[in-house]
């Protein structure tokens, strides 16, 4: 359960990310809504994951799914760079994920 609270909360830090892009420094009302919800959401979510998980371990996958997710999401959405050195530093982030994972006693 932890596990999920914590992708949960990554998703959001997605999302959060992303509506930051669509406010327009709080000026548009409806995503700057959306902002608050998901800031509020991920930090949330967060905070009851780290109740069970290491908080190192839980920080970095936390922020490593919000770093790939809009990454890989500005690729997609905005046309950003899709230089292999960039999928190659995506992909070493997603290792370290990976990673972080497999070593928890949990």
């Amino acid at each position: 359960m932890d596990w999920l609270l914590l992708l949960a909360a990554g998703c959001m830090e997605i999302l959060f990310a992303l509506s930051l892009k669509y406010n327009q420094g709080f000026t548009k009302l409806l995503p700057s809504i959306a902002t608050a919800i998901t800031g509020g959401s991920s930090f949330y979510l967060l905070m009851l994951a780290i109740k069970t998980l290491p908080l190192g371990t839980a920080y970095a996958v936390w922020t490593g799914i919000g770093a790939v997710g809009v990454a890989v999401l500005g690729i997609v959405l905005f046309k950003e760079s899709v230089d292999i050195l960039r999928l190659i530093s995506i992909s070493f982030v997603i290792l370290g994920i990976t990673g972080l994972k497999l070593t928890d006693i949990h």
